[in-house]
């Protein structure tokens, strides 16, 4: 599993016009799922999200959590996360799980969040999506669990 988190001030998915998910302060996820990854995978995963601390503390510390500073979290899934760009121009997709395997893993996922008690915004998987994020800081970080 890879996530891509940016911090950010406020996100929004759009699908075919309509706005799908928004959310003021918090973290826009990237997901990309991979074969093998685990029902284990997915849950350490919102773990690891659902306890980093990347906002400033008063002192100006990344100290707080998305609970300190009641954020939300918008959760898109993004099959690109796992291209493969060595040989030739255009990327092969071999390594991103099939949308049988990677739908329910998503969906726990973004369920896993919420028993963490955060709010949680999605975009559509599989849709073609216009995502708008607005990085605070900027704070981005890659994330990968491998199962």
């Amino acid at each position: 599993m890879r996530v891509v988190l940016q911090r950010v001030s406020r996100a929004s998915v759009t699908i075919e016009g309509r706005t799908a998910g928004s959310i003021g302060r918090g973290f826009c996820l990237l997901v990309g799922l991979t074969h093998g990854d685990t029902e284990a995978t997915v849950d350490w995963m919102a773990e690891k999200v659902a306890g980093l601390r990347l906002f400033a503390d008063p002192e100006g510390r990344m100290n707080l959590g998305l609970k300190n500073v009641g954020g939300a979290v918008l959760v898109i899934s993004q099959f690109t996360l796992y291209a493969d760009v060595v040989r030739g121009r255009r990327p092969s997709f071999i390594d991103a799980a099939r949308p049988e395997a990677a739908i329910p893993l998503y969906e726990r996922f973004v369920a896993a969040l919420r028993a963490h008690g955060l709010e949680v915004a999605t975009g559509e998987f599989g849709a073609d999506m216009q995502v708008e994020i607005h990085n605070d800081g900027p704070v981005t970080l890659i994330m990968e669990r491998n199962a």
